[in-house]
């Protein structure tokens, strides 16, 4: 098949690139940054998500990935109305069978950056809006919204000892998931699923359903 994912040159959208490659199907990326991608089945479109005048035409979709996303630099620019541009450009169209948004925990719970939180709860509400337009073409249409993920953009927390106990202290499975875990959830999500659509499916190790119940002893 052939698969569109943004924000390939590191991480996540690297990882998820990288394992349709290894299932043999014809991958392209959109990043800002320079392709780090070396297969004969990949193609690097170097280019911002939000330069809708200068996004590459690509015929024939069948899966779209959504993952380019910052924090803290124009959220709800790159984030969410560049996601929509990508999609609307891509992914509605009758050859679809899949889409896929890169969402985040924060969109569940709020608890991160202002910006960031409303762009991210603004993909979740957007995954509905599409999953009902395309429907018609049998395909489906969710995000996967992950909390910590091992990735470049962490370091400055998961190095540093203190706030690492302290997030650690939060997350009821005492990790978090590597680029390789969520590339995984990717997959079965656009390939293996067929029937599942709509949703937003929180993969955060716990964190969300954490408490403390506090009561007299």
């Amino acid at each position: 098949m052939k698969i569109l994912v943004t924000g390939t040159s590191q991480g996540i959208g690297k990882a998820i690139a990288e394992i349709f490659l290894e299932k043999g199907h014809t991958v392209m990326g959109i990043d800002r940054q320079i392709g780090s991608i070396d297969n004969d089945n990949y193609t690097h479109y170097q280019c911002d998500v939000r330069d809708k005048e200068k996004l590459p035409e690509i015929e024939g979709i069948d899966i779209l990935i959504n993952n380019a996303g910052t924090q803290n630099e124009q959220d709800i620019d790159i984030n969410l109305k560049a996601l929509i541009y990508i999609t609307e450009k891509y992914g509605i169209q009758p050859h679809i069978k899949s889409i896929l948004n890169i969402g985040s925990a924060s969109g569940h719970t709020g608890a991160e950056f202002p910006e960031y939180c409303a762009s991210k709860g603004g993909v979740l509400a957007y995954t509905k809006n599409v999953a009902i337009r395309i429907a018609p073409y049998g395909a489906t249409c969710n995000s996967l919204d992950p909390g910590g993920v091992i990735t470049p953009l962490n370091e400055c927390v998961i190095n540093d000892p203190v706030l690492w106990q302290q997030i650690m202290d939060e997350t009821p499975l005492k990790k978090w998931a590597t680029v390789e875990e969520i590339a995984q959830w990717a997959y079965f999500l656009t390939v293996t699923n067929t029937f599942c659509t709509g949703q937003n499916i929180l993969v955060d190790g716990g964190e969300s359903i954490n408490y403390h119940f506090i009561w007299k002893e």
